[in-house]
């Protein structure tokens, strides 16, 4: 399930890019940019490439990934990662599109999740002859590999996608067992998810990203028993009693920095909060990375395995 907030907001919307483009640094000074960079381009001439507009973060590090950005006409405002993809013309939130102003970059083809609408304004596309792919979202590794492989289609590189897809399995195969070799020798900490990009704090319950996200990495969801997300309540985090609390740099931005994110009164209730002082109960990261569920997928998962669960 899709958080209930936008990643971005016209409000928050400068904020983000300047925490985008520092996080697009880091990632690039972990070798990440050149190991999904070297995939190979197919052969395509430039006036016979189509134009493509992707809506949604992951999509959109998939073009980049494969080299096909030269393609790419337009973007929504969850499509951050990396940097360039800032400078990109922006269709606006990706539930919130306008007919108009995607045709006016005249796309020959537009990747999306299903989550993307309204769905009259994807009609009015595929009434002006746009190809419309759709990739299902279920927080699983086969969902990467279902992006992959519709922007292969839609830009012509099915070649290159297959053997980025090739290279990004056999990453997540040795990474999954080292996961569950782990796991061997007991059951992994209790982590909370928290969101709070604006409005109340929400907490994260099953058949989320975030879930998704705390099973692969070989850990516990500290709330369980509802599906999506519910209020950060002191009764939901005395109830959660999580080890670590898991966030999005963005989040601890909007609640103006860590500091002010542990003077909340239901985060007093919690381990994470009695161990605070230890500097590893509070993790952020940037809310793509963590919930986009692209090519950068392994790194966040491998980098979250090591500090929290095997050190």
């Amino acid at each position: 399930m899709t958080p209930p907030a936008p990643f971005v907001n016209s409000a928050r919307r400068n904020a983000l890019q300047k925490l985008c483009s520092a996080a697009a640094l880091a990632a690039a000074s972990t070798g990440w940019t050149t190991r999904l960079m070297a995939a190979p381009a197919a052969a395509a001439g430039s006036r016979a490439a189509p134009r493509l507009i992707t809506i949604g973060g992951g999509i959109t590090e998939v073009v980049y990934a494969l080299g096909a950005q030269d393609q790419l006409v337009g973007t929504d405002t969850t499509s951050l990662y990396p940097a360039a993809a800032q400078a990109t013309p922006k269709v606006g939130y990706m539930r919130q599109l306008s007919a108009e102003g995607l045709l006016a970059l005249r796309p020959d083809a537009v990747v999306a999740g299903t989550d993307a609408g309204p769905p009259v304004v994807l009609d009015q596309l595929r009434s002006a002859g746009v190809r419309i792919e759709l990739v299902a979202s279920d927080h699983s590794w086969a969902e990467v590999g279902r992006k992959v492989a519709a922007v292969g289609r839609a830009t012509g590189r099915e070649a290159a996608a297959r053997e980025l897809q090739a290279r990004l399995d056999a990453r997540w195969t040795a990474l999954m067992a080292r996961v569950q070799a782990a796991a061997a020798s007991g059951p992994g900490p209790k982590i909370l998810f928290v969101l709070s990009h604006g409005g109340s704090p929400q907490v994260a319950g099953e058949q989320t990203a975030a879930d998704a996200l705390i099973r692969f990495i070989g850990a516990r969801n500290a709330l369980a028993g509802f599906k999506g997300y519910r209020p950060m309540t002191a009764e939901a985090m005395a109830q959660a009693a999580p080890d670590v609390i898991l966030t999005t740099t963005q989040g601890i931005e909007a609640v103006g920095g860590e500091a002010s994110f542990w003077q909340r009164p239901e985060v007093a209730l919690t381990p994470a909060y009695q161990r605070r002082a230890s500097g590893h109960t509070l993790v952020r990261l940037d809310a793509l990375e963590l919930l986009g569920f692209g090519p950068r997928l392994p790194d966040v998962v491998e980098r979250l395995h090591k500090q929290l669960v095997r050190p």
